[in-house]
């Protein structure tokens, strides 16, 4: 069965910063979609990171500090419900669509560890980013979560919160499969060859960056970075 003709989730996370490694989940969002695309169950989570929500983070999500800790549930907690939704997912087969994938499993990574939870499986994963820089590698612009919905002609209000983003990346690469019908293909064949596209891409870019920048690297680990010592990653 291709990934198109069963169910599959949708996963979006909004956080305190940048760094996948060390931000700190802030809200988050878990929609699974039926094989028609209707929506058959959601999950929000509104989290206290525990931490200062910087400025610059606050204005892309709408999420200060003082909501935060006056709204959210305690981080362990927030942390420990989305990881055993997402690893049911796993264990049930569904594939989970997530948009720079990378990040979000990473940040999912380092609060599991900072909380001491297990760590998902994270199998099969897709991700419309890393299979958009494959499908179409000269595409011109930016490839950001707002620029291809414009593309693809999908609707994205409410941008930069999780639901919305979470939502928005499923029907993207829906409407990226109707684009290259050989996307639409087994969970398990895509998922590997997105590790491989990763690696490629990343290989790329690196070469790229390396003509002026001759110490420049460019990490190519999917759906995770691996982790590095906690005195940079903020385990």
């Amino acid at each position: 069965m291709t990934w198109k003709s069963r169910s599959r989730a949708a996963f979006d996370l909004e956080t305190t910063g940048r760094n996948a490694r060390a931000a700190r989940i802030v809200t988050a969002s878990i929609v699974v979609l039926g094989p028609d695309g209707a929506v058959e169950s959601a999950h929000e989570w509104l989290a206290d990171p525990g931490i200062e929500i910087p400025a610059e983070a606050a204005q892309v999500h709408g999420v200060t500090t003082e909501r935060a800790r006056a709204e959210g549930r305690p981080a362990a907690e927030v942390v420990a419900e989305i990881s055993a939704v997402l690893q049911a997912l796993f264990d049930d087969d569904v594939p989970v669509v997530a948009f720079n994938a990378v990040y979000d499993f990473t940040v999912m990574a380092a609060e599991c560890a900072r909380h001491g939870l297990p760590q998902l499986t994270r199998f099969p994963v897709l991700d419309p980013y890393v299979i958009n820089k494959q499908v179409e590698r000269y595409r011109k612009g930016k490839r950001t979560l707002g620029a291809l919905c414009q593309q693809y002609g999908v609707v994205l209000d409410d941008a930069h919160t999780s639901a919305a983003d979470a939502l928005a990346a499923v029907q993207l690469l829906d409407a990226m499969a109707l684009k290259f019908p050989e996307l639409d293909k087994p969970a398990a064949a895509l998922h590997r060859s997105q590790v491989d596209w990763s690696l490629a891409q990343a290989a790329d870019f690196e070469a790229y960056l390396r003509r002026t920048k001759p110490a420049a690297v460019v990490e190519g680990d999917w759906p995770v970075l691996a982790p590095v010592d906690a005195s940079r990653s903020g385990f």
